[in-house]
């Protein structure tokens, strides 16, 4: 029952996270966009969440293992609430770009600490389907999360103010669970110092790189769609009150594959799964060059690229947790999280370009290209030659 709990809490904490986030990209970069700031000056806006992560990302394994799970949750997500009402305070885009950083901050300590509390205490014949569920709830928030944009016509404070409460009443929740400690490697009493993090981050840059790059593929593919396709659709003619389901299409074909492919990564194993839809991810991206000027196809295209490949960052963690020892298991977290923001980072300032420079050139194509060389470096991959 207590292990109950603790998962329900867990997921629910992940999908109002998804939900924050959802609503927040779109919803800015239609803001910036009719205040006229130009597509790149966007996409740059909205690296300042993934900056954050990356700012943070070294520093989170040493007060996780020093102070446990609990405390890095409630820290992170009164993190993040704080900033989001924070923008009803005062309409600037350097103070924006500052509340995007520390939302960042914020998000990530919430997510590593969720994330890793559920792989290390979800026994291995059910790890497959808990990181599904993991995936599946963060889905379902940010699928939820554009449809808030709705709301900003009857009041500009309005989406900001209900997503704070909806996070506080959520965070909350946390307090019923006691607090645990990830688990550590009793050989090596040093092993835990936050000088030998880097040491760990490079061994498994070395040797598990591949197992990054879904995650690394899902930042790029989720920040683009959520802040360059607004203004790519506004610009191409797409009708505005449409631009919110396309969007929340890919994030609802991600929430009904999410389980399915899951355990069907777990037996036919998760580089083969990820090489299927990587690949097709890639031909679903150049339909939708196609046609995108016909609402119908487009939503639909977007639903099923979202069956393909909204489950990427979730496989992304499986195909870790396969690879590296239980001990390396955090590191292992955070190297997921930072591939994560580094795709999040380029994906909109390369979009951004590609719109402003490119005008002629589908965003979508873009997409695919990306998709493509990612098909490819997973082709290339050997774990068993890397570990020889």
């Amino acid at each position: 029952m207590r292990q109950r709990l603790l998962f329900f809490i867990l997921i629910l904490i992940v999908c109002i996270s998804g939900f924050s986030q959802g609503m927040l990209l779109p919803l800015i970069s239609i803001i910036l966009e009719t205040d006229g700031v130009s597509s790149t000056i966007n996409g740059l806006h909205a690296t300042g969440l993934y900056i954050g992560v990356l700012l943070a990302s070294p520093l989170m394994e040493a007060p996780l293992r020093k102070y446990g799970y609990k405390p890095l949750i409630i820290i992170g997500g009164m993190t993040v609430i704080l900033s989001i009402i924070s923008f009803t305070v005062w309409d600037h885009l350097l103070f924006w770009f500052i509340l995007r950083l520390l939302i960042g901050i914020g998000d990530h300590a919430l997510h590593f600490a969720t994330q890793t509390w559920i792989t290390s205490s979800s026994p291995e014949n059910v790890r497959g389907r808990n990181i599904s569920l993991y995936g599946l709830f963060f889905g379902i928030g940010f699928a939820a999360g554009p449809l808030m944009i709705h709301l900003y016509h009857i009041n500009e404070n309005l989406p900001f103010i209900i997503t704070t409460v909806i996070s506080l009443l959520a965070l909350l929740t946390v307090f019923l669970l006691k607090n645990e400690y990830p688990e550590q490697d009793t050989t090596d009493t040093e092993s835990y110092s936050f000088a030998s993090s880097f040491e760990r981050f490079w061994k498994i840059l070395k040797y598990a790189w591949a197992p990054l790059l879904p995650a690394l593929c899902y930042g790029m593919l989720e920040a683009s769609l959520n802040s360059n396709f607004p203004v790519y659709g506004i610009r191409s003619g797409i009708d505005v009150n449409i631009i919110p389901t396309v969007v929340s299409a890919f994030a609802i074909g991600g929430i009904v594959f999410q389980i399915p492919l899951g355990i069907l990564s777990d037996r036919f194993g998760r580089r083969n799964m990820l090489l299927f839809i990587m690949l097709f991810g890639t031909l679903t991206f150049i339909s939708a060059g196609f046609f995108e000027d016909q609402p119908i196809a487009l939503i639909s295209c977007f639903f099923i690229s979202g069956m393909l490949l909204g489950s990427t960052f979730s496989l992304s963690i499986a195909y870790m947790t396969d690879t590296i020892s239980k001990p390396l298991l955090p590191a292992g977290n955070l190297m997921t999280g930072i591939s994560y923001s580094i795709g999040s980072i380029v994906g909109p300032f390369l979009g951004g370009l590609v719109i402003d420079l490119m005008p002629e050139f589908s965003f979508f194509f873009f997409i695919s290209v990306v998709l493509f060389i990612i098909f490819i470096c997973l082709l290339m991959y050997n774990k068993e030659k890397a570990f020889a």
